[in-house]
């Protein structure tokens, strides 16, 4: 599994440019609130599903914050098979994080095709830089969406940017 310095090290390789501070562990959007003044840009939320019954892939659903989030909505609306929030052990498995440091980062871990990342259009069109965690809750890295992106397809994903269905 990767580390956060090995993160930032193949980020500094491939000459993505990033901002990375250290704080205290955060485990909720509330708790992340606290640190804005030295974090600009969007800062994120993210889902980790996995699928209830079916075979598939798991589902990570990277979207802005304060973005209200219909999960059953929001895989019917992927056409993907319902879908239920991935117990720690799947985390850890598959993404290489603990509960409250889940990160689109994450997808370093993951072998291509085991988890299917989709970003929220408006997160990623509407920001210059957004805010994630770098496979840990003690630290948050500021990056431009099409350099995430870029890592991703990098790494073997196929990242996906989606219009989220709005919550009824």
């Amino acid at each position: 599994m990767e580390t956060p310095e090995g993160l930032l090290a193949r980020l500094a390789a491939l000459g993505i440019e990033q901002r990375t501070v250290r704080h205290a562990p955060v485990f909720t959007v509330a708790e992340s609130q606290a640190l804005r003044p030295d974090l600009p840009g969007g800062h994120v939320k993210n889902l980790f599903l996995k699928p209830e019954r079916a075979p598939g892939p798991f589902l990570l659903a990277v979207v802005e914050e304060d973005r209200a989030v219909k999960v059953n909505a929001l895989v019917r609306s992927l056409g993907a098979p319902r879908s239920v929030f991935a117990d720690a052990e799947s985390l850890r498995a598959q993404l290489g994080v603990e509960p409250g440091s889940v990160t689109p980062f994450g997808m370093v871990n993951a072998a291509p095709g085991a988890v299917r990342a989709v970003f929220d259009r408006h997160l990623m069109e509407g920001f210059e830089w957004i805010n994630v965690h770098p496979l840990t809750n003690t630290m948050t890295t500021a990056i431009r969406p099409a350099d995430l992106l870029r890592l991703l397809r990098d790494l073997g994903h196929a990242p996906e940017i989606v219009d989220l269905p709005n919550p009824v």
